[in-house]
């Protein structure tokens, strides 16, 4: 009778394995933090959104009232957002903030709308704020 190793060969050697999983480790190791600023930025598009809002409503607000009004001091709350209005899945009504600076000379005020992470639950981490001003330009605070 002839014998021969076919049933030795029919599986891998342990450094075939590790060798495996050495390259799984490492694809891993570079794709979870890519994938995390993904996610981030995915959840930043929330705030955003609800920003854009807030500068509509402060447009319109500007618009109605004139170029000559006295600005500086207003709230979320003159501009008709009532609690709960702001509120999403990783934003609350709290992390929102508008700071009105009268120009004066009839000019309309400018205005910067902060959006801060409050990293709690599943907020965002990076970037830690953004800023969008009256002109619609995108700011991220680190």
């Amino acid at each position: 009778m002839i014998s021969d190793n076919r049933g030795w060969e029919k599986g891998f050697t342990l450094i075939e394995v590790m060798v495996v999983l050495f390259i799984i480790g490492i694809l891993s190791a570079v794709a979870i933090p890519l994938m995390r600023g993904r996610s981030d930025s995915a959840k930043w598009s929330e705030g955003k959104a609800i920003a854009g809002s807030i500068r509509a409503a402060a447009r319109a607000y500007i618009a109605e009232k004139g170029n000559g009004g006295t600005f500086a001091g207003m709230s979320l709350a003159q501009l008709g957002f009532v609690t709960g209005d702001l509120s999403g899945k990783y934003f609350q009504d709290g992390d929102y903030k508008i700071v009105f600076t009268d120009v004066g000379n009839g000019s309309p005020p400018t205005y910067l709308i902060t959006v801060t992470s409050s990293k709690t639950g599943e907020a965002p981490s990076v970037p830690s704020s953004i800023t969008l001003n009256q002109d619609g330009i995108l700011t991220e605070i680190p």
